[in-house]
């Protein structure tokens, strides 16, 4: 009789280590998707501060604010042969890292337009900027917004904080 040499894995032993890369899984996919969130909110966050610059700059040209991205991203030249805004940022509800990203004019309350732009378009008095998550909980769990103030507000609920900003949103502070 011959004695067999059996060289490999049992079944057994393959199927204590894939419960192994189970659990190791079941740990870090809840870390992974909380970074991916934090991430997302971030570039939300850098998104609303490159609108802010922007608009300043605008104003210091034109004395009124661009009434929408477009605008934003918009040259003539010989005026402004660079765009006030990034590419990446230069259409109406522009979906960037999970969040939507839209500006709207804010119009003073005496109901007085801006004087048109160094490219001859119409300017606002004022602007409000949000970042909305696409699906709260998943790209994002909280709602951001700006205006001429170029305050930073965010809502916990995953809504856009409203004009006027009121008690029910909070300004966003670093490290939060």
């Amino acid at each position: 009789m011959r004695i067999r040499d059996n060289k490999g894995f049992t079944l057994i032993e393959l199927l204590i280590v894939v419960a192994i890369i189970g659990i190791i899984a079941a740990i870090a996919v809840p870390g992974l998707l909380r970074a991916r969130i934090a991430g997302n909110e971030a570039s939300a966050i850098g998104s609303l501060r490159a609108i802010n610059s922007a608009q300043a700059d605008y104003n210091g040209l034109n004395r009124g604010y661009a009434d929408s991205l477009e605008n934003l991203a918009a040259t003539c030249a010989p005026a402004v042969t660079v765009p006030f805004i990034s590419a990446d940022l230069n259409a109406t509800d522009v979906v960037k890292s999970g969040y939507i990203i839209n500006l709207a004019t804010s119009v003073d309350p005496a109901g007085a337009p801006g004087p048109n732009d160094a490219c001859g378009t119409a300017t606002s008095t004022g602007y409000y900027a949000t970042a909305t998550a696409e699906t709260v909980g998943t790209s994002g769990n909280r709602g951001f917004a700006t205006d001429t103030a170029m305050a930073l507000w965010q809502d916990v609920e995953g809504t856009v904080p409203a004009q006027p900003f009121s008690a029910t949103a909070t300004v966003y502070a670093l490290g939060r």
